[in-house]
C-alpha cells in the first residue's frame, strides 16, 4: 500500500517479480501495528518521501534467502521458515558511526517505512504482504508460541523503550531507584515494564487518565519525591522531565522524534542539580535482540499482548490510520495481508 501523500488514500501497487541480493531475505508479514509516527505522516506532521510504504512494526517469517544467505543477530545463519522481527534501520557496518556503535545513525542509513520507492525497491515497508530485508538489517528469530500482537512493535517501541532504559542504566543503578516516565503511550508503558523489571520503582505520567490506568498493569506503582531517573516517552513533556528531575537525575529523552516548539533550558537549574541529559534514537541490533528476550521471558508478566486493539486487511489500511488516530484509541492497531 503506498503512500503517496498526507490526506490523500493509500494506492495499491503489485509487484511482480523480487530480485533478492546475494545476502537479503525476503519475509512474508504476518502482522504489522501502526506506530504514532505512522499516524504523524499521513497527517502531514511528520516529513516522508512520496511514493513510500510505511509501517515499520512486523513480525513475519522468512521465505527466501539471497544466495549468499544471512545471519540473524546471533549469529546463526537464517533458514526459510523462520519466524522473525527486524530493525526499522538499514546500516553499513563499515562507516565511522557503525564502527563506534551508532549503527542507528550509518553514514548510508536506510529505513524501513521511510523510504522512496524505487525500482527493485518497492518492498521497503509493512504495510504490504512482503518486506524485502537488505544486508545490514539486524534480524531476530522470534518464539512461535508467542502473539504476533506481542511481537511486532519490537522492533520499534520495545527495542527504543529497552534502548532508554539501558541508556539510564548506565549512568544510574536501577536497583531501587525512583523512575517517572513521562507518557503512557506504548514506548512509555514499555519502558515502565522494563525499569520495573529492573528493580526500579516507576510511576507513569499521563494527561489521559484511562492510560494512566493502565500503566499499573506495566509495572507502574508510583513514588513519593523526585525521579532519580526521567524518561521522556511523549514529546510533550520535556521541560517537566528535566524539571522534576532531582539532584544527580538523570533525563532520558526519547519522545522528541517530530516538529515541535522549542523548549526552554534552565541551563544553571541543570547545572546546579548535576543533571545528565541523554537523547535515545532508535536502537541497536544488540537492543533489540534484548528487547525480544525480554519480551519472551520475564515481559510475559507485563499485558504486552493486549496493545493491539484491533486488527484491519491490508486493504483497509486508510481505515486503519483513521481508527489509530482517533481518541481514545487503543495502544496499536494491527494490520495484516492475511
Amino acid at each position: 500500500m503506498a503512500f503517496v501523500g498526507a490526506g490523500m488514500p493509500h494506492e495499491t501497487i503489485a509487484v511482480p517479480g523480487v530480485a533478492l541480493e546475494e545476502h537479503d531475505v525476503l519475509v512474508t508479514v504476518e502482522l504489522s501495528t501502526i506506530c504514532g509516527s505512522d499516524v504523524h505522516t499521513v497527517h502531514g506532521r511528520r516529513p516522508a518521501p512520496v511514493p513510500s510504504v510505511l509501517g515499520h512494526e512486523s513480525v513475519g517469517r522468512v521465505i527466501a534467502l539471497g544466495a549468499e544467505g544471512a545471519d540473524a543477530v546471533d549469529g546463526t545463519p537464517l533458514r526459510v521458515g523462520d519466524r522473525v522481527v527486524w530493525s526499522v534501520t538499514v546500516s553499513c557496518g563499515a562507516c565511522d558511526r557503525c564502527r563506534s556503535g551508532l549503527t542507528q545513525k550509518c553514514r548510508d542509513l536506510g529505513k524501513y517505512g521511510h523510504e522512496c520507492i524505487a525500482a527493485h525497491r518497492e518492498l521497503t515497508g509493512g504495510f504490504a504482504s512482503h518486506v524485502q530485508l537488505r544486508a545490514g538489517t539486524a534480524i531476530v528469530r522470534v518464539p512461535e508460541a508467542m502473539p504476533a500482537a506481542a511481537l511486532a512493535p519490537a522492533s520499534c517501541a520495545t527495542a527504543t523503550a529497552w534502548a532508554a532504559v539501558a541508556r539510564a542504566a548506565t549512568l544510574r543503578d536501577l536497583e531501587g531507584a525512583r523512575v517517572r516516565v513521562y507518557g503512557a503511550g506504548l514506548v512509555g508503558l514499555s519502558a515502565a515494564a522494563i525499569a520495573s523489571d529492573l528493580g526500579a520503582m516507576v510511576d507513569v505520567v499521563d494527561p489521559n487518565p484511562e492510560r494512566q490506568a493502565v500503566a499499573e498493569r506495566f509495572g507502574a506503582t508510583g513514588f513519593a519525591g523526585a525521579p532519580e531517573v526521567a524518561i521522556e516517552a511523549s514529546g510533550q513533556a520535556v521541560a517537566d522531565a528535566i524539571d522534576a528531575a532531582g539532584v544527580g537525575g538523570v533525563v532520558v529523552l526519547v519522545g522528541s522524534v517530530f516538529p515541535a516548539e522549542p523548549v526552554p533550558f534552565d541551563a544553571e537549574s541543570a547545572v546546579r542539580r548535576l543533571l545528565t541529559i541523554v537523547g535515545v534514537h532508535n536502537y541497536t541490533a544488540r537492543e533489540l535482540a534484548a528487547a525480544v528476550t525480554f519480551l519472551a521471558g520475564r515481559g510475559r508478566a507485563y499485558p504486552f499482548a493486549d496493545v493491539v486493539g484491533a486488527i484491519h486487511p491490508l486493504g483497509e489500511l486508510d481505515q486503519a490510520l483513521t481508527a489509530a488516530a482517533a481518541p481514545g484509541a487503543p495502544l496499536r492497531i494491527g494490520v495484516t495481508a492475511r
